[in-house]
């Protein structure tokens, strides 16, 4: 991933108690545009649900505020995110931490092909944020009981992490994210793979884990976002349409593209 130079400055001033912030962020795949000059803040211990049509940059968007876009060689970033107040596209900033920082849950759960126990051990393994056997037990189990999953996995915690159900996988994951303590959550559409039973379980636990981390969410189901979310960022052709709190943008958008798309006549 090449990173461009801040292309503009901001007149938009930060929000004291933002989280993440973004400045005027475009974010281009070779010569196509896909993001055109967002700027949103995320507060903290905020739950924030990124709608829009397919296609429309959310999750895009969603993967500039941990730089997996760095993963893409053609994709190209300008602007600036910080998280806070610095940005973490300064050349110095070291992916791992930042990565352990604001942890990401992918659309697909993804457990290692190795023991439950391994998947959520890893992050702190790697990290160094265990001294002991007994220090990772404790965070395995506390990641476990946090992602609502202990109690279904306690027996059985060197059994393959891939043997679980979906939703179950889905919450491994979870736990695995928060095993290193970040700070920030995103999750990219987490429960399109799921089952109603296994989608309610989640929406619980984004509830739950709201009072200990920031929480970005892409979902395609806008009665998801309404479950779940304080304020809903609607994305249409790249851009940022509203941003609001929930029940305002579900019952009065301030935007006609918006209202379009939440009353059905497009998306």
């Amino acid at each position: 991933m090449q990173l461009i130079e801040n292309h503009k400055t901001t007149g938009i001033p930060l929000s004291p108690k933002a989280k993440l912030s973004a400045r005027n962020v475009d974010v281009f795949y070779g010569d196509k545009q896909a993001i055109h000059d967002v700027s949103l803040d995320i507060g903290e211990n905020e739950v924030i649900a990124l709608i829009g049509p397919s296609g429309c940059g959310k999750s895009t968007f969603l993967r500039t505020l941990n730089r997996m876009n760095d993963t893409i060689d053609i994709c190209n970033i300008k602007g600036e995110i910080l998280l806070d107040n610095e940005n973490i596209y300064d050349p110095k900033v070291d992916t791992v931490p930042l990565r352990a920082r604001v942890g990401m849950v992918f659309q697909k759960p993804n457990p290692f092909p190795k023991s439950i126990y391994d998947n959520v051990a890893y992050g702190p393994r790697i990290h160094g944020l265990a001294q002991s056997r007994v220090e990772l037990d404790e965070t395995v189990e506390k990641s476990l009981q946090r992602a609502g999953l202990w109690n279904e996995v306690k027996d059985r915690l060197h059994a393959p992490g891939t043997g679980l159900s979906g939703g179950q996988q889905q919450r491994l994951c979870i736990a695995r994210t928060i095993a290193v303590d970040p700070e920030v959550i995103l999750m990219d559409e987490p429960c399109s793979a799921l089952d109603p039973i296994a989608t309610a379980k989640i929406e619980e636990l984004i509830d739950d884990l709201r009072e200990k981390y920031t929480i970005a969410i892409v979902t395609h189901s806008m009665q998801q976002a309404a479950r779940v979310s304080q304020r809903t960022a609607y994305f249409h052709l790249g851009q940022l349409i509203e941003v609001n709190p929930t029940d305002q943008v579900f019952t009065t958008p301030q935007h006609e593209l918006t209202e379009a798309y939440i009353t059905g006549r497009f998306g």
